[in-house]
């Protein structure tokens, strides 16, 4: 790793596969606890910091949201060395406030349709 001793990790959602300006690029597989990631991870530096990214759905949009496995997501992320991870994703909102373009940093966030044990590290 370079200057910075930790990763940032991006996950890219439904339409984002790459990363525009990623250089010394690299595919690496990474072996879970909790079965396989969406999809090899892509290493690189963008503008110097070490990052590593992954296509949540896989690349080619290959799996479903109910088939995502994020316990191997994100353990193979920390396992690379990340320690923050930027996640973009393209959904709806359920309140006429919030219009398309907007964008919504959440701070707190419950999955209540799966359950729990299954899909967290709680």
């Amino acid at each position: 790793m370079g200057k910075n001793s930790h990763r940032i990790g991006i996950i890219g959602g439904t339409g984002l596969y790459q990363v525009e300006g990623l250089t010394h690029k690299r595919w690496v597989k990474v072996r879970t606890p909790f079965g396989l990631p969406s999809d090899e991870f892509l290493t690189g530096k963008l503008e110097g910091r070490d990052v590593v990214f992954l296509a949540r759905h896989a690349r080619g949009h290959r799996l479903l949201p109910s088939e995502l496995n994020h316990r191997a997501n994100i353990w193979a992320l920390k396992k690379l060395g990340v320690a923050w991870i930027i996640s973009v994703s393209a959904v709806g909102s359920l309140q006429a406030r919030y219009k398309p373009g907007h964008i919504v940093l959440v701070d707190q966030f419950v999955d209540r349709t799966k359950k729990d044990f299954e899909h967290t590290f709680f």
